[in-house]
């Protein structure tokens, strides 16, 4: 089972909220449903009961009948599969997580970030992978990736802040023409209103960016906290723990203050 979505998880608030106003444990609103408190504790936390589960929830927390539709709409909401589905790709990496952010923060030592590439560059990333992919699992990964470059220019808006380290600006991963191309792209994209783009420059020497990527998200909802996410050779992991979060935040802010300023990376980048 994935991890619940962010409807779900909201659904999931929303249906602890109406438990705590009623003064019920989790053990005294499950028990007359044959629900266990850990399934009960599972639901709360955006884990979806089935459809029939759920109506019950709905009667024990005293929900008439005529006031089920905008919970049941809820529920169908929380039920509905991404987009990047129709592409033939799951629930994985940091896609769901950054189709519901309101904000992105990411550093990048070796390549240029997704949402930062043109398609001549995504390409070339996709296929020096360990993994070769088939041609349809190629078109679709960068079909999926020039979708989700669409946050940056279309309602609602990611806010976006990348950190990328000269050495993957310098990297020959495409000829020439293609790889001027894709420096002018990232000064266009530098120019939107909700992009922060920043340069490790080269003579800043050693530091701990040069141990691996880094990505945080944050969202609209208040009540949903940050998540990292950190990339490595052999995958990937979701840090959500409080304080590794703040661990993250206070490395990305590390990364931000050896960087130069938005405007001296501009220059930077037309430079090269």
């Amino acid at each position: 089972m994935g991890e619940p979505n962010l409807p779900a998880r909201q659904l999931g608030r929303q249906l602890k909220r109406m438990r705590e106003r009623l003064g019920m444990t989790q053990d005294e609103a499950g028990a007359p449903l044959r629900m266990s408190t850990s399934k009960m504790s599972r639901i709360e936390m955006g884990y979806l009961p089935p459809y029939h589960d759920f109506r019950a929830l709905l009667d024990r927390y005293g929900v008439i009948v005529s006031d089920w539709d905008e919970y049941i709409a809820a529920y169908d909401r929380a039920k509905e599969k991404g987009w990047w589905h129709h592409y033939g790709v799951g629930n994985r990496g940091f896609l769901p997580i950054e189709a519901e952010a309101s904000a992105v923060k990411v550093f990048q030592f070796g390549y240029i970030p997704g949402l930062l590439q043109t398609e001549a560059y995504m390409r070339e990333v996709f296929a020096a992978g360990r993994k070769q992919l088939k041609p349809k699992v190629l078109e679709n990964e960068v079909a999926v990736r020039l979708r989700r470059q669409l946050r940056l220019t279309e309602e609602p808006t990611l806010k976006y802040h990348a950190i990328i380290d000269e050495h993957a600006l310098r990297k020959p991963v495409l000829g020439r023409a293609d790889q001027e191309e894709q420096l002018r792209h990232l000064v266009g994209r530098a120019r939107l209103p909700n992009v922060t783009l920043q340069v490790v420059p080269e003579d800043v020497g050693a530091y701990d960016g040069q141990n691996g990527n880094l990505i945080i998200a944050s969202f609209e909802d208040a009540e949903e906290p940050d998540v990292a996410y950190v990339e490595h050779i052999f995958g990937s992991i979701h840090v959500e723990k409080e304080g590794e979060v703040s661990a993250a935040k206070l490395a990305f802010k590390d990364f931000a203050d050896r960087a130069l300023d938005e405007e001296d990376s501009i220059a930077l980048i037309e430079r090269l």
